[in-house]
């Protein structure tokens, strides 16, 4: 069974600067010494010796405040946004590689010293194994650099704009045009076809990351089966959950099917177009709680999910039925529908944002534009949610007048209403 994404753990990178530090450390000036490479600093041992010293103690002392400070900042956005979008930032692997460089400076320098300390015949320090110092330090400023620029992430138009992009390239390469055929079956596909086989799920509580359906299909093909997915990306499995079914044809061996899934502890953006949506949805709810109160934040949230519906509307979503090269049905794969990501992106927000008139206001534009940009085929599931808007605004403000203020189209919120 595959699991996490292919990906090296985090801690390894760090380990790996470390490991290659402390071999050039040992090796590089017995190198340099020993062959009599003609090349030096032009610096005395005293001198450099005092430089190394300044390297590794700065050193040091830097990677613990700016990581404390980091850690600090992450934590604190897990709070305030939604834990698990603030997670891809943490894990993000320039924090690692910055770690690593910094770690990797210190342990040199460290090295350099006792060179220095060791060999008290050589007047002169060798080229390569001194200036290596200078360029760790040059090394990490850079990622020190790169490191603040990835925090600047943390800020909340920044945030909404990361999780955005991450739903963008996902639906793009995902869903085709909405002028391609539906793909679909309808239920003669497995009419007929005696269910053979079901793939359960054993083990601790895991998340379907990602499938690999050429492979899906070239195992159905082979066996002259269909297979229907039970499980989608996104969902967790837990002991006993189907994972597929096989109808028709040949068994297919477990462990083949199984190598098919991408298993992990949490939900990831690849090929799973919901969970962008999933995260700026936590972002606006977070914000337009009592302890929060800021539905400016979820007016903002509201922008992100009103480009990604537009996108999601102008695409073909019925993609479930996956053909072999014969065109041969193979793969029934369980797809959200138009109504789910709306559902998704409305249902919460109006729920939790149904006493905040901008939020309203808002909301009420939100659907009106998609209506007025989408193909009349999304046409009736808008319509549905843009009276049961209307139908939260009746109930929660009893005031005639608020609930005329509230009923305006205003993509701002507050600012320039559409008056009809």
């Amino acid at each position: 069974m595959t699991r996490g994404s292919h990906r090296a753990p985090t801690w390894s990178i760090p380990a790996w600067y470390a490991g290659l530090a402390l071999i050039a450390a040992l090796c590089l000036p017995r190198l340099e010494a020993r062959f009599g490479l003609p090349l030096e600093t032009g610096v005395d041992p005293a001198s450099l010796l005092a430089m190394f010293s300044s390297v590794a103690s700065g050193m040091i002392a830097l990677t613990g405040i700016v990581f404390s400070l980091a850690f600090v900042m992450v934590q604190f956005s897990a709070t305030a946004y939604s834990p698990r979008l603030v997670l891809w930032i943490a894990r993000d692997p320039l924090l690692w590689h910055a770690v690593g460089i910094f770690s990797a400076t210190f342990l040199y320098a460290l090295g350099a010293i006792a060179w220095v300390q060791h060999d008290q015949v050589v007047t002169k320090m060798p080229f390569f194994s001194a200036w290596l110092v200078v360029a760790l330090l040059v090394l990490s400023v850079a990622a020190f650099i790169a490191l603040i620029e990835k925090l600047s992430l943390l800020q909340i138009h920044r945030m909404l704009a990361f999780t955005g992009a991450h739903g963008r390239r996902v639906i793009e390469g995902t869903y085709p045009r909405i002028d391609a055929p539906i793909s679909m079956p309808g239920g003669e596909t497995l009419r007929g076809l005696a269910w053979t086989q079901t793939l359960l799920h054993f083990g601790e509580p895991l998340c379907v990351q990602a499938l690999d359906a050429p492979k899906l299909i070239g195992l159905a093909a082979a066996a002259d089966a269909v297979i229907e997915l039970q499980a989608s990306v996104g969902d967790t499995l837990v002991l006993g959950t189907a994972m597929l079914r096989v109808h028709g044809g040949r068994p297919i061996d477990e462990a083949s099917l199984r190598e098919a899934f991408v298993l992990g502890g949490e939900r990831t953006f690849e090929q799973d177009p919901k969970y962008a949506i999933r995260l700026i949805v936590d972002i606006a709810i977070k914000a337009l709680s009592p302890a929060v109160n800021d539905p400016t934040t979820a007016v903002q949230a509201l922008d992100q999910l009103e480009d990604l519906l537009l996108r999601l509307g102008r695409r073909r979503l019925e993609i479930g039925a996956l053909r072999d090269v014969q065109h041969a049905v193979r793969v029934i794969i369980p797809y959200p529908a138009w109504e789910d990501f709306l559902a998704l992106a409305f249902d919460e927000i109006r729920y939790y944002g149904r006493d905040s008139v901008q939020v309203m206001r808002r909301m009420k534009a939100f659907v009106a534009d998609l209506i007025a940009a989408l193909p009349p085929e999304r046409h009736e599931a808008l319509r549905h949610h843009q009276e049961r808007l209307d139908a939260t605004i009746a109930r929660a403000f009893g005031d005639a007048a608020e609930r005329l203020d509230a009923s305006v189209e205003d993509r701002q919120g507050f600012g320039v209403p559409r008056r009809k």
